[in-house]
């Protein structure tokens, strides 16, 4: 803690490092609350998209095994680019899914299971989801990571700052105001001399 002047200009000072903790700390409550409510939605999408996910999987394990002839899938697609742009939430930037390019080798339609083509849209749909859930979970990092740095900003305002500027000006105020009351009293004291010696003078 830098050492405190006890002076009016600290004072001053003093006061508006005060108002000037007291008019921000509602701006990162507000924050705080925008980033829980934030990360909990992205909670339940991720939710939501993992449960398409893992109901999708149930329905293609039901009928995957009733065609006999195999596929290597994996050959046929891969995943060229994840795309995302860009958002704002709260002051921060996130990144925002915005779909997957695929690469798509040619094959055979007379030689390939006729089943081929519904499995690589499946595949497709599953890649997505995946993708998405990634990106889901980077926004959910970023926003954690704001909101525990807004927490300690806050709790720096409310547990040091504001309380350290209080204390401050309680401190400033009392050595000033003695420094008034000494001031009067000498003021006093030296009237009471003068107008002893202008008592004393005619005496001569």
């Amino acid at each position: 803690m830098a050492k405190v002047k006890y002076t009016k200009n600290e004072l001053k000072a003093q006061k508006d490092r005060l108002a000037r903790f007291t008019r921000y700390l509602p701006t990162l409550e507000l924050k705080k609350m925008q980033l829980i409510a934030e990360v909990r939605r992205i909670q339940e999408e991720i939710a939501a998209v993992q449960q398409a996910f893992d109901q999708t999987e149930r329905e293609v394990a039901r009928w995957a095994g009733v065609f006999a002839e195999p596929v290597d899938l994996g050959g046929l697609l891969a995943v060229k680019a994840i795309r995302t742009d860009s958002d704002n939430i709260a002051g921060i930037d996130i990144p925002v899914f915005a779909g997957v390019e695929f690469e798509e080798r040619p094959y055979d339609f007379f030689t390939v299971p006729l089943w081929v083509d519904r499995a690589l849209g499946v595949l497709k749909e599953q890649w997505r989801r995946r993708a998405q859930m990634q990106v889901l979970r980077q926004q959910e990092e970023i926003l954690r990571e704001e909101l525990r740095v807004t927490i300690q900003r806050i709790k720096l305002f409310e547990e040091v700052k504001i309380p350290e500027a209080k204390e401050n000006i309680r401190i400033i105020r009392i050595f000033l105001g003695d420094q008034q009351t000494a001031a009067v009293v000498r003021g006093k004291i030296a009237k009471t001399k003068i107008e002893r010696k202008a008592q004393e003078a005619p005496d001569r």
